[in-house]
C-alpha cells in the first residue's frame, strides 16, 4: 500500500513538474489528509494546525521544481512539513523538544514488527541532525523511516524494499554510530 501511494505520489509530482495541472490537483487532494496528520500529531492546537497545514502545502509548492524523480516522495514531503511544524514552534516561542538518543532512551525496533512509536515524532536537534547526516544512507534511512517519521518496522521496510530484518540491522547500526558520533556510551 505505502509503496503504491509512494509510486502514484512520484507519477503525479513528476507530472505536475511538466506542467500537467489536473496530477498536480489530484496529488495536492490526496497529500491534504496526510500532511494534517502530520502536522497534528505535533501541534495540538487545531487552528495553529491547520495554518501549518497551508504553509506546508505553500512551501510544496514553491519547491516543488527541487523535487527529484529518482527520489521518494514521501521522505521529501514529511522534511518540508517538519520544518513547516519547526518554524511554527520557534515563532510562537516554544523550543521544540529534542529526541534523545541515549542508550536509555532510544527503542531498538520492537520484535512485533507491525508496532508503531507510542509517541509522535520529535523534530530533531541541530546536533542530532549533523550526527544523522553523517550516517551512511543506508543506516540513515533506517533512523529516519523509524524514529523521525515514525513508521512501524514493516512500513519502512517495505517502503525501502528490504526485509524486515535488514531494516532492524540497519537501524541497530545506525543507533549504535549515533551514540557514538553523540559521545554517548550504549547501555
Amino acid at each position: 500500500m505505502l509503496e503504491e501511494r509512494e509510486r502514484r505520489w512520484r507519477g503525479w509530482m513528476t507530472a505536475a513538474q511538466d506542467g500537467d495541472v489536473r496530477a498536480y490537483e489530484a496529488l495536492l487532494r490526496e497529500l491534504l489528509p496526510h500532511v494534517r496528520g502530520l502536522v497534528h500529531r505535533r501541534l495540538f492546537r487545531p487552528e495553529v494546525a491547520e495554518d501549518v497545514v497551508q504553509n506546508v502545502l505553500l512551501s510544496l509548492h514553491r519547491a516543488r521544481h527541487t523535487y527529484r524523480p529518482e527520489r521518494p516522495f514521501g521522505p521529501w514531503l514529511n522534511a518540508i512539513a517538519r520544518n513547516a511544524v519547526i518554524d511554527q514552534l520557534r515563532a510562537s516561542g516554544r523550543r521544540p523538544r529534542e529526541l534523545s538518543l541515549e542508550a536509555e532512551g532510544v527503542p531498538e525496533p520492537a520484535a512485533d514488527e507491525a508496532s508503531t512509536p507510542a509517541l509522535p515524532p520529535e523534530p530533531l536537534s541541530p546536533e542530532l541532525a549533523d550526527a544523522l547526516a553523517e550516517l551512511p544512507p543506508s543506516q540513515r534511512q533506517a533512523v529516519e523511516l523509524l524514529h523521525v517519521e515514525g513508521l512501524s518496522v514493516a512500513e519502512a521496510a517495505e517502503q525501502v524494499g528490504i526485509s524486515r530484518g535488514a531494516l532492524k540491522v540497519r537501524a541497530h547500526r545506525g543507533y549504535k554510530a549515533l551514540r557514538a558520533r553523540l559521545g554517548r556510551a550504549p547501555g
